[in-house]
């Protein structure tokens, strides 16, 4: 198989998107335009990516990293101009060049495939990637001589208007014989309305040099969109979650409402999880058999065992075992895990924290820095006091202890096996196993003083 190349241009800045933010940087489905894309082109058998950065490049190239390798374009000249930017590191190789946008983050690895197997298969010196638009407006035009072969494309602000009228577009994305395409950018002129090196004129000069161009027509037109300002940012992130979407459902997931779910690229659901409307469910999040997840949960970078349900809850970078019973208005904090058959009840906060087996933490209780051992009951109101404003200090409490109402453990502090904190206390030292701790003031009544404050009050 011929050797395989990617031209990825992400070098515009995006003044549409009115934004400080870089254009192929902003997030579709929580992931980075560009990375959608170098993610989709990168599988099929590349041998080398190259990305044209311009605005910006110093955050592009942090956040490609060592997924691809970068090129500069200093002046932004046009798109002949960028993929000119990558001769240093393509040019004398045999082989196909791919060129995509960085802000087309719909298109499929199977759509690249396919666009490669063709132009492979027709030995074509430029294959492009077309679509069939009802509303044509801002799109270059693929223009077909009477043999219906491609003869050009002409970009909207050129095309005359017969060629106005033609539907076929240009999705900005080619196939090339790599060293005809560098030898073809050579001869590309900027004289046009823009003043700029249009990597379409490389189709027109390739033809009149005998080269064989082909198109390849992808049926899925909403693939292809281009992501030039907020309006079309927002259409591309309901296609892409509708997309993924549409993947749970076929593998078994149950998604109650699709139109009101939120799911990340990367998180994984197992068949028979229930996910309820208005969940948010984010980055490497796994989620087992049979578990549910929301109402209105956002879950993110989580393990949730099977049978475990989320409800009206938020848990972030956290591991939930079998048979957890979380919400509602539960907040699990960074690095906690929770073993099976436990419960975090309504407004219940952990951080940090380990939860045992069959332990619960049933309501209004703040849990930080804390090793919970198994079949432990924390009362209500009760709070692991971890921070003393300089640094944060933990709290063990072993096996089958008890925690009553409304007490406070003094960090660093261990609560022994067995052993019972009596409601309201504030325990400042070790409680040793099988012991019963009452730490709060001895209470004293005064009778008849109630009537003696009215009578002071009414005078």
């Amino acid at each position: 198989m011929a050797k395989r190349y990617a031209v990825i241009l992400a070098a515009g800045q995006g003044t549409r998107m009115k934004s400080k933010l870089y254009k192929v940087l902003h997030p579709v489905a929580g992931r980075p335009m560009v990375q959608h894309v170098l993610d989709q082109v990168k599988a099929v058998d590349l041998d080398k990516a190259v990305t044209i950065v311009g605005f910006g490049a110093e955050k592009v190239m942090e956040y490609i990293g060592d997924a691809s390798d970068t090129a500069v374009q200093e002046e932004q000249l046009g798109t002949g101009h960028a993929v000119m930017q990558a001769a240093p590191l393509l040019e004398d190789k045999e082989g196909t060049t791919i060129v995509v946008c960085g802000d087309t983050p719909l298109i499929t690895k199977e759509t690249y495939q396919a666009l490669f197997e063709q132009h492979e298969k027709e030995n074509a010196s430029a294959t492009i990637l077309t679509a069939k638009a009802e509303d044509p407006s801002g799109y270059g035009r693929v223009i077909r001589n009477k043999a219906n072969e491609v003869e050009r494309i002409v970009e909207h602000k050129d095309a005359d208007e017969s060629e106005l009228l033609v539907k076929e577009i240009n999705t900005g994305t080619y196939c090339f014989d790599n060293k005809a395409l560098f030898q073809a950018l050579k001869e590309v002129s900027n004289d046009n309305a823009q003043g700029e090196y249009y990597l379409p004129d490389v189709i027109e000069i390739l033809r009149s040099n005998g080269g064989k161009v082909s198109a390849s027509i992808t049926p899925d037109f909403e693939e292809t969109l281009g992501v030039n300002d907020r309006v079309a940012l927002a259409q591309a992130e309901k296609l892409m979650k509708k997309r993924i979407n549409e993947k749970h459902l076929r593998n078994g997931v149950a998604i109650i409402d699709p139109d009101h779910t939120y799911i990340e690229p990367d998180v994984i659901i197992e068949a028979d999880a229930i996910v309820e409307p208005g969940s948010i469910i984010k980055g490497n999040t796994t989620i087992k058999a049979n578990a549910v997840i929301g109402p209105n949960s956002e879950i993110s970078n989580c393990y949730i065992g099977e049978d475990t349900v989320v409800k009206q809850s938020v848990a972030t970078d956290s591991k939930l075992g079998d048979r957890v019973k979380v919400g509602p208005f539960a907040h699990i904090r960074p690095e906690s895990t929770v073993g099976n058959d436990a419960k975090l009840g309504n407004f219940v906060e952990i951080k940090k924290t380990e939860l045992g087996d069959h332990s619960k933490v049933s309501h209004l209780s703040y849990i930080g820095d804390a090793d919970v051992g198994n079949n432990v009951n924390i009362g209500c109101g009760t709070i692991t006091v971890n921070y003393d404003g300089a640094n944060k200090f933990l709290t063990t409490i072993e096996d089958d202890a008890f925690i009553g109402c409304n007490s406070n453990l003094i960090a660093p502090v261990t609560v022994g096996k067995g052993s019972y904190v009596a409601a309201g206390s504030t325990i400042t030292e070790d409680v040793p196993a099988d012991a019963l701790s009452v730490a709060r003031a001895r209470q004293s009544n005064k009778e008849g003083y109630a009537s003696k404050l009215k009578n002071r009050q009414n005078n």
